[in-house]
């Protein structure tokens, strides 16, 4: 109990400490910042900036609402990092689920570790950091790979060491970047894993990529199943799986904006339109899942 109390009125001490403007801590060398930096409070979420390095681009509704529940019964049980910034401002380095899900819930303060970082720092710790989390997509983590070697400066020899994976791990990641964004948005849905994706990433031409992809989805295809088409493709052969065949022209209205609607919808959407020019959009889905956030989408 005494143990409790001690560390309760430590954390009121520090919250005191971080709010005095005459202690501003903004490096290990300052005033105070031995008492400040490496420690835990309990620091109110309206002084906490979103970290604009966050990798993670994509935060599920239905997984944030499961962990917001969670912390309502049982608290945080991992406390967030922050750092500080100059005045009594700080910012997320990692843990932005448990910071929304706390929100999401009404609390008003949330347990966090302070840290002090440059924006340089900041960024790789926060891309090496959610490199190693199992949640995240493998185009979250393709991405995270890329900016740490374009702003941090890696080659990929010091990211594998950075990161702790291998080279070619890295390299088969990074591959990922070059299929079409819808491609990219199907895989990180999960209706395609990330060995559909490196087969695909054979296929140079995007149109045929993207046919290969619905096929992927119609047919539920394995990986195995989807190396064998692109094979059979780039050796020219022809069968059930080829490459759908060449479209009609449309008008360039519909031309310059059929990519913003195959992105909005990550699925290859099918227009067609009559010499008159009236048309028909049709919207494919794969799943009840997918119908679901299609939905969404129109909501």
């Amino acid at each position: 109990m005494a143990k409790a109390t001690r560390k309760q009125a430590l954390g009121r001490g520090l919250s005191a400490l971080l709010k005095d403007p005459s202690n501003d801590v903004n490096s290990v060398k300052d005033k105070n910042a031995d008492k400040v930096v490496g420690n835990i409070i309990e620091i109110a979420l309206d002084m906490i900036e979103v970290n604009p390095f966050q990798p993670r681009t994509y935060f599920n509704d239905d997984a944030l609402t499961e962990l917001a529940q969670s912390i309502s019964e049982l608290g945080i049980i991992q406390p967030i990092t922050i750092r500080k910034l100059s005045g009594n401002r700080f910012q997320l380095v990692s843990g932005e689920r448990r910071y929304r899900a706390s929100k999401l819930i009404g609390n008003t303060t949330i347990p966090a570790y302070i840290r002090i970082a440059n924006d340089q720092e900041m960024l790789e710790m926060a891309l090496v950091e959610n490199i190693q989390r199992k949640d995240l997509d493998p185009i979250e983590v393709a991405i995270s790979y890329q900016r740490l070697i374009d702003e941090i400066k890696l080659t990929q020899e010091q990211l594998s060491v950075r990161v702790g994976k291998k080279r070619s791990t890295i390299t088969n990641y990074l591959r990922l970047l070059k299929l079409d964004p819808i491609i990219q948005t199907g895989m990180r849905d999960s209706f395609i894993s990330m060995g559909h994706g490196r087969a695909l990433v054979n296929i140079e031409d995007t149109e045929i990529q993207l046919g290969i992809y619905e096929i992927i989805l119609e047919q539920k295809l394995s990986v195995r199943q989807t190396e064998q088409i692109v094979k059979d493709t780039k050796e020219g052969k022809t069968g059930k799986t080829k490459a759908p065949k060449e479209a009609p022209i449309l008008p360039s209205f519909v031309q310059d904006n059929i990519k913003t609607f195959n992105t909005f919808f990550g699925h290859k959407i099918d227009i067609k339109v009559s010499e008159k020019g009236k048309g028909k959009i049709t919207i494919p889905f794969h799943s009840q899942e997918d119908f679901e956030r299609i939905k969404k989408l129109l909501e």
